[in-house]
């Protein structure tokens, strides 16, 4: 796939150095492609208005992207590749007026399905043709799964947050590695966005991911709380 480089940003780029400096651990740490990958992400705001991506593309993203964890196997997620003028035209107003939505090659609608222990089965069905898993595996995983989700509507909205942000997260840092910029979004209206995309009833647009090639002007990774201020060990 030949994708568009992020632009470059000499004065960003010499500051996250300098913080780097600052702020690294003074042992070594391990590290490699993708752990390198991970810690230069930043969010993107400014993306190239006039960069698009296709349709294959965005289809491979989005394959990267369900390739993260679900409960069960369940996958309950959805997406809706935004990139038209006019579904940007309509996505922008019910996501107070930010600029990336019709700036960047693509917004995703993140959607996040209720968690459904009916569908183990049908989820497990390839999982059981490929030969990884033998059939009477199945409703093995199914009980405990209506255990925990059937009757109880909490858990099967928590279930789609997790799922959609699993596979948000994903995407993300695929779009990174390939040299697109990416910002998740919690600020648009999910009443107007669940109307006007026409969302089922047991789906939550849980957010928006902009993707895109960039344009100079975003920041570097902000630095992060200390490990010692988030970890304790048990």
């Amino acid at each position: 796939m030949n994708y568009i480089s992020i632009a470059s940003n000499e004065t960003a780029t010499a500051a996250a150095a300098e913080i780097h400096a600052r702020t690294a651990p003074t042992r070594s740490t391990p590290t490699n492609a993708v752990i390198e990958n991970i810690l230069s992400r930043s969010a993107a705001k400014y993306y190239d208005p006039n960069a698009t991506l296709s349709d294959d593309q965005i289809r491979d993203l989005v394959r990267i992207g369900t390739s993260a964890p679900t409960s069960f196997h369940l996958q309950n997620w959805r997406f809706i590749a935004v990139r038209t003028p006019e579904a940007k035209a309509q996505l922008r107003p019910i996501a107070w007026d930010q600029p990336a939505i019709t700036d960047a090659a693509v917004t995703f609608i993140v959607i996040g399905r209720l968690a459904d222990a009916s569908t183990v089965p049908e989820r497990l069905a390839p999982v059981v043709e490929a030969g990884i898993m033998p059939a009477h595996l199945v409703p093995e995983w199914e009980a405990p799964a209506r255990g925990l989700y059937d009757d109880q509507p909490q858990r099967q909205r928590d279930e789609a947050v997790r799922t959609a942000t699993f596979g948000t997260a994903a995407i993300i840092y695929a779009a990174r590695s390939l040299g697109l910029g990416s910002t998740p979004m919690i600020g648009f209206n999910a009443e107007a966005v669940h109307s006007v995309f026409s969302l089922a009833e047991d789906e939550i647009p849980v957010m928006l991911l902009t993707v895109g090639p960039e344009r100079a002007g975003n920041w570097p990774q902000k630095p992060r709380m200390p490990v010692a201020d988030v970890l304790d060990f048990a």
